[in-house]
């Protein structure tokens, strides 16, 4: 009984992958044939150079119109089991999201498919730190310039829930007091700026923690955990309990939810995908306001 359960253990283990790999790592393991590299790049940009048998996905897929018709949502199971079958992914795939690095924007590119990955079951997955930048600027680094077209793969999800709360869940929880932190601007924070015709502020109660703040400033390499500690502190954001993170639609997000839930190991944290888009579209949901004309 105890071998069985070492070896289901050990099985369990296979499946799971650490958040971040570093360019070193990843040029030592290209060639492993369970590794699936995603490049994130624009299609013009995968075809002047990427990564040696990597495949180009475009980020639009992995956002669709939602119910209520609320744009760049996270896609249903079906959808989500073929767009990631055609991309040569099954359920033992370790993928590797590859941004471009340029800046925080690009990173949550990777972030937010990281967290669809995560919320359809699959724990195989990392993200290049620092970006195909990053990559670039090591010793012994190479690129490829002939597309690669992957044989299409069978990819069952198992959907989890708990990483989507919806609007009336992110209500509830704004009603227990759970700590909800708004990863915008700060002028969107306040609510001087919002998008045309949208209610400006942001959801009563929020702590504001810019999600630009979490990578080093003009890279796509993340803070250590010393200085993302020292920022959140700072923020008076919480290192655990629960929370949930949200941004204008569910982009920038991502990449708090990721400092938080898998840099700092945060299990209960969650990010609200619909964020202020779905959230100021409902006259019934209260938004506050801190921004005082002089």
């Amino acid at each position: 009984m105890q071998v069985f359960l070492l070896l289901l253990l050990s099985a369990g283990l296979a499946h799971a992958a650490a958040p971040l790999v570093e360019p070193a790592w990843l040029l030592a393991n290209l060639d492993k044939p369970d590794i699936r590299v995603l490049d994130l790049q624009s299609s013009g940009g995968y075809q002047r150079a990427h990564l040696p048998g990597s495949v180009n996905t475009n980020y639009g897929q992995w956002r669709v119109k939602g119910r209520h018709g609320v744009p760049k949502m996270l896609p249903g199971k079906d959808y989500l089991d073929t767009l990631i079958g055609q991309l040569g992914i099954d359920n033992s795939t370790h993928v590797i999201l590859a941004p471009v690095g340029a800046g925080a924007s690009d990173m949550a590119v990777a972030t937010r498919i990281y967290w669809t990955f995560k919320a359809m079951g699959h724990d195989n997955i990392s993200i290049l730190n620092g970006g195909l930048i990053a990559y670039s600027q090591m010793s012994g680094s190479y690129f490829d310039q002939e597309a690669h077209v992957p044989e299409a793969k069978q990819f069952k999800s198992q959907v989890m829930p708990d990483y989507f709360p919806d609007v009336k869940e992110v209500k509830a929880a704004l009603d227990r007091g759970v700590t909800l932190v708004d990863s915008r601007s700060y002028a969107e924070y306040i609510g001087k700026v919002a998008g045309r015709g949208e209610r400006a502020g942001t959801i009563p109660g929020s702590i504001l923690l810019s999600f630009d703040q979490l990578v080093v400033k003009g890279s796509g390499r993340f803070h250590d955990l010393d200085k993302i500690k020292e920022i959140y502190q700072t923020s008076g954001v919480p290192l655990a309990g629960e929370q949930i993170s949200f941004c204008h639609t569910g982009h920038r997000t991502s990449l708090s939810w990721f400092v938080s839930h898998e840099l700092l190991g945060n299990k209960d944290a969650r990010m609200y995908d619909g964020s202020t888009i779905e959230w100021e579209a409902d006259p019934r949901l209260p938004l506050e306001i801190l921004y005082q004309r002089q």
